[in-house]
Parts: C-alpha cells; sequence; structure tokens
C-alpha cells in the first residue's frame, strides 16, 4: 500500500476553511482528518479521540518534551497539538491526511515534513471577510476589529503555501481544492512510491 500524503490547509477566520474540508471529505474518501490533542476541558456532546484527544497538561507536556508532537501551541492557557504518531499511522494505511492548522503550525511541520503539501484559502476581498463575520452576530466592535487585524497578518502569510484557493464561489473553490488533492498525488516523487510505477520507470531506464 503507497504512503498517503500530508496535506496542511490554513485561512483567515471565516474564509470557509472548515466547510470546505468538511465538503471534501464526503467527495474524497483517501482523506482523513487528523484529530489533534488538548488540555482544554471537553464539551458536552464531544467524544474523546473524535473531536480531540483530551490530555491533561502533565502529559501534554511530557509529550512535548519526547518530541512527540509536529507542532503544538499554547491557546489562551490550553495546549493543542499534532501528534506525529496520528499522523503517520493514516499516511501507513494509505490515507491523506489533513492538518487544518493556523500558519504558525504550518511553518512548524513544514520544518519536520517538508514533503506536505500546503494550501492557504483566502475570501475574495477583505469587505467579503468582514461580512462574513458580521452575519455570526458573535463578536463586539472591538472584537470585530481584532478579527480583521489577525485576518490580515493571516492573509500575508498566505505566499508561502504551495497553493491559493479563493472562497468566492464555494462550489469553484471546492472544484480548485479537490483539484490540489489530485494534482499532488500525480507529481513524478509520490508516483515513484508505488511499485508498478517506480518499476515501469526504473525499468526502462537506460
Amino acid at each position: 500500500m503507497t504512503q498517503g500524503q500530508l496535506f496542511l490547509i490554513s485561512a483567515p477566520s471565516g474564509a470557509g476553511k472548515t466547510s470546505l474540508v468538511n465538503a471534501a471529505l464526503e467527495k474524497d474518501p483517501r482523506l482523513v482528518v487528523s484529530v489533534s490533542h488538548t488540555t482544554r476541558d471537553q464539551r458536552g456532546g464531544e467524544q474523546d479521540a473524535v473531536e480531540y484527544h483530551f490530555t491533561d497538561r502533565n502529559t501534554f507536556e511530557q509529550m512535548i518534551r519526547a518530541g512527540d508532537f509536529l507542532e503544538h501551541a499554547d491557546v489562551f492557557g490550553n495546549y493543542y497539538g499534532t501528534a506525529i504518531s496520528e499522523v503517520e499511522k493514516k499516511q501507513a494505511d494509505g490515507k491523506d491526511v489533513i492538518l487544518e492548522i493556523d500558519w504558525q503550525g504550518a511553518e512548524q511541520v513544514r520544518s519536520q515534513r517538508p514533503d506536505a503539501t500546503s494550501i492557504f484559502i483566502l475570501p475574495p476581498s477583505i469587505a467579503s471577510l468582514e461580512e462574513r463575520l458580521t452575519s455570526r452576530g458573535q463578536d463586539s466592535a472591538e472584537s470585530m476589529q481584532r478579527r480583521l487585524s489577525e485576518a490580515r497578518l493571516d492573509m500575508s502569510k498566505a505566499v508561502d503555501f504551495d497553493f491559493l484557493v479563493i472562497n468566492e464561489d464555494f462550489e469553484t473553490a471546492l472544484e480548485q481544492l479537490l483539484a490540489v488533492f489530485t494534482s499532488a498525488r500525480l507529481t513524478t516523487s509520490y508516483q515513484r512510491r508505488r511499485s508498478e510505477i517506480r518499476q515501469l520507470i526504473d525499468g526502462t531506464a537506460r
């Protein structure tokens, strides 16, 4: 079985990343999402190893010291991280693993896994992003300005990613995202991992 690939997907809040990833998972059975570890409290309705691997702080810090994470961060007093074993097991099963991750986390992962394919989801404009965030009705004016400031910083990092998808029309963006997955599977470096392809190529070499 050919080992699966690793995809990093980042976006500013409100760009529609999670909706696109969920739609892609429904259409492409080779895709799975990595389940992160966290020290935050388990909320009602959440299941361990489904939404997150819920872990106490001491265990998480032991895993950090042991080098068990591809990336990790302390967010508002709670740890979040992607375990190497979680990703590698899914890849060994032939699954292409998606990490929904911020740009800082993507930088950490790329330092360990330069083979990862990175994708950034952009809104069509700042105005459209502000409209999407406002329509949620969850933020004060001050919080909204903070979110927009963070979004501008996030989007400035898009140039560091391999692929850019602009989510103006959802179906078009989904089609483009799926095309990125397909393109990554057709690269010569990846195809040569398949024994039958390697035999075809190497067997004709002179």
